[in-house]
């Protein structure tokens, strides 16, 4: 009985994979096939259970990094999430300063800060995201009237 509920639940977990694809579950799927594996040979439920859990870790520790990194590597085009960013252009939607302000990239509003800490950017103006910190994006506006600010 022990070896089928780890077998069931191996299978159900690498077919859940198929859906959320950041290979958690076939790293858990794969800790319980190897429990399923000691079930089969005679352990009971809790050397199982803890053979699924260090099973599991490991693979979570050990091969999911590597996985996921050949993965990207082999996705033409393929940038992480700040990469797409950095560089990029945003709008202020909040007037931005030193301490604060919200702008748009894309579809997505963005809490920012005036990268030099100085500069201060209103609603409308166009930026560039020159880097992310957190969830926060540290913009600069480029094109700026050099007698700006003069009376």
């Amino acid at each position: 009985m022990v070896p089928l509920v780890f077998l069931i639940a191996g299978l159900v977990l690498l077919a859940g994979e198929l859906l959320a694809g950041e290979f958690v579950l076939l790293m858990l799927g794969g800790g319980a096939l190897v429990a399923a594996g000691g079930a089969a040979l005679g352990l009971d439920w809790l050397p199982s259970a803890l053979l699924f859990a260090v099973a599991s870790v490991l693979l979570l520790v050990g091969v999911r990094p590597v996985l996921k990194r050949r993965t990207h590597r082999s996705i033409t085009g393929y940038q992480q999430h700040h990469e797409r960013i950095v560089g990029g252009p945003a709008v202020v939607s909040r007037r931005v300063d030193g301490k604060g302000g919200r702008v748009r990239i894309g579809p997505e509003e963005w809490s920012a800060r005036a990268f030099d800490g100085e500069q201060v950017m209103e609603p409308g103006e166009e930026v560039t995201v020159i880097r992310l910190e957190g969830a926060t994006v540290l913009v600069l506006c480029e094109h700026r009237p050099e007698h700006e600010g003069e009376t």
